[in-house]
């Protein structure tokens, strides 16, 4: 029985118009041969089974065939049966792998300065030359860059990155790209005429794909399935021999995704996994559907920028309605993020039904960006139709007591409610939902001359105009201070030692503009604010209770001086709603921890803004 050549083998492009999907350097080195402008240094670098020792065997036949260099040689040129043989004298191959000493390295510096026996260049063809030691590589840098005339050398290389800088730099490279499906399904599709098979496209398209742009795994890829089925082959030959999933399954994967059938997308999950089907090679054709999805969707349908069947094609066109761009994001994101994750999975298939449950909710879900432009689209109609928002009571923006403030005009009626935003808090904290609606309008402020007034004056009215959610913790420490003096331009402004706790609370940068831009909408020019901790004048009582270490007990039904909760000082106010949060009180708040828990955070500083 005669050898057996393999396909990929013996159907191998012998000439430059043979070679598929590498036009771009076909092309340059026909165009050199023509011009004359062979460099003596060429660097042939791309994935595994592109045909970058293919290119560079064409090109030795082009530079050693009789009469050249040229590029339409005879192919029953004795030296280019030579080359294609690999018997010949001035072309030799040596591989980078066992040959990546100094010592080999020498050797080849000797033997180049010899002319070639019988073809015009002797050529060197090194292939996988990012296997050389770093100290081979040295060797040949001199040779590399002023090699004899008659040299030339041809590096091939999976893995350019661990080619020395000062070889590449005395090189002409070509990168060599993966080949598109097509263009494998059709080269495939001719050998298999060749070779007397009948194959199914949709069988070359699951050849192609699970080729991902090498043609020699795909050329192996059918010499396996001839040897398996013999002349007749079909789409499911192939998935079950190489455990690939058909076009027709993934399509109705996705489409479940899209339509949000959360129980179609788990049964056929399920399915897939007991057909014993590579979930990890799934998953990435999964991805490689919804990023078609998206660039058929941002290009306005553009096919040229796919590489896919008509199958597909048809696929999203009935697709691409079914979902926003931005939607199609987030799913990419989700799927992205579970393929980093996908290898260190301990179960495999339950990650991959979270992350379809995930992407059926991501895919409607509104952005945090989103909801902050819609709450600022309420605003800015609230502005505009003057209307009076109720915002959420709290009674600590209200102006310390005895201190008179204009009342605000009555809003005008609005023909519809205004839309608000509402967030369920949990059963054992609220029974019902808080609204968070904008801010009602900032009442108005009446200005001051300082040189006309004192700081007793100044206190009420600057407490008075800190109205707002913005001011909302620094209104409340204010009311646990009181003014000290007013020199100049200089406000301080004092804590006594029961509530010594605000003071630092109070003291931060933010709180400093906000009460300098206050001070100066009230008529003062430059204010500085100071805060010190001081003994309260006579007679002064705070309106808050002061920052508490631990909570007291919580007691019903207390009684005063029996040991129940503490009750305020005679003569002053409850502190009900104004009363300041404990630092346990504002973690333990339902609707803070609601927020850590979507935004995955924790609480690293407690500061007002």
């Amino acid at each position: 029985m005669s050898s057996y050549q393999v396909i990929a083998r013996k159907y191998r492009p012998q000439r430059f118009e043979d070679v598929i999907g590498q036009e771009h350097v076909t092309r340059t080195l026909a165009n050199a041969i023509n011009a004359g402008r062979v460099a003596h240094a060429y660097l042939f670098c791309g994935p595994r089974g592109t045909g970058k020792t293919t290119v560079a065997r064409i090109f030795a036949k082009a530079l050693n065939c009789t009469g050249g260099p040229k590029v339409e040689f005879d192919d029953a040129d004795p030296r280019v049966q030579e080359i294609t043989d690999g018997r010949s004298l001035d072309v030799m191959e040596i591989d980078g792998a066992s040959n990546n000493g100094v010592e080999q390295v020498r050797e080849l510096r000797e033997t180049c300065k010899f002319a070639p026996a019988s073809s015009k260049f002797k050529i060197y063809i090194i292939d996988e030359v990012h296997m050389l030691s770093t100290a081979a590589f040295n060797a040949l840098l001199k040779t590399l860059e002023e090699p004899p005339a008659h040299v030339k050398f041809l590096f091939a290389t999976t893995d350019p990155q661990k080619v020395l800088p000062t070889i590449l730099s005395r090189c002409q490279r070509f990168d060599l790209r993966r080949i598109p499906t097509p263009l494998i399904a059709k080269h495939l599709s001719e050998i298999a005429g060749k070779e007397g098979v009948t194959i199914d496209h949709e069988a070359l398209y699951a050849v192609a794909r699970a080729a991902e742009g090498g043609m020699r795994d795909a050329e192996s890829t059918l010499d396996q399935l001839i040897s398996f089925c013999g002349t007749e082959i079909a789409e499911g030959d192939v998935l079950s021999m190489f455990g690939l999933t058909a076009q027709g399954q993934i399509l109705a994967l996705v489409r479940a995704v899209l339509d949000g059938n959360a129980d179609t997308a788990l049964r056929e999950l399920n399915q897939l996994a007991h057909q014993g089907k590579d979930l990890g090679r799934l998953l990435t054709d999964l991805l490689g559907l919804f990023r078609n999805l998206l660039i058929y969707q941002v290009s306005k349908g553009d096919l040229s920028l796919l590489e896919v069947s008509d199958t597909e094609t048809a696929a999203l066109e009935e697709n691409a309605g079914l979902i926003s761009s931005d939607g199609l994001t987030r799913v990419l994101e989700i799927m992205t993020d579970a393929e980093g994750r996908f290898r260190d999975a301990v179960s495999k298939k339950i990650l991959l039904e979270v992350t379809l449950i995930k992407a059926i909710e991501g895919r409607t879900a509104i952005s945090l960006d989103a909801v902050l432009k819609q709450l600022n689209a309420l605003r800015q109609e609230a502005d505009s139709s003057g209307a009076s928002y109720q915002g959420p009571a709290a009674s600590s923006n209200s102006p310390a007591p005895g201190v008179p403030v204009p009342a605000p005009a009555p809003a005008p009626e609005r023909p519809k409610p205004t839309p608000q935003l509402s967030v369920p808090l949990a059963p054992a904290a609220a029974t019902s939902p808080v609204s968070i609606a904008p801010p009602r309008p900032p009442e108005p402020r009446v200005p001051v001359s300082v040189s006309a007034v004192d700081v007793i004056e100044l206190w009420p009215r600057l407490l008075a105009a800190l109205s707002g959610p913005k001011f909302v913790f620094l209104k409340t420490y204010l009311q646990s201070a009181f003014p000290v003096s007013l020199k100049g331009n200089a406000l301080t402004i004092g804590f006594p030692p029961a509530f010594a706790a605000h003071l630092p609370m109070a003291d931060n940068p933010t709180n400093h503009r906000n009460l300098q831009a206050t001070l100066q909408e009230l008529g003062m020019s430059s204010p500085q604010v100071k805060f010190v901790q001081a003994e309260p004048p006579a007679g002064w009582a705070p309106e808050v209770a002061p920052i508490a270490e631990e909570p007291p007990p919580f007691d019903p039904d207390p009684v005063p001086g029996a040991g129940g909760r503490p009750q305020p000082p005679r003569g002053t106010a409850p502190a009900g709603p104004t009363t300041l949060l404990t630092k346990e009180d504002f973690k333990n708040d339902p609707l803070i921890q609601k927020a850590l828990e979507v935004f995955k955070g924790e609480i690293v500083q407690i500061q007002a803004e």
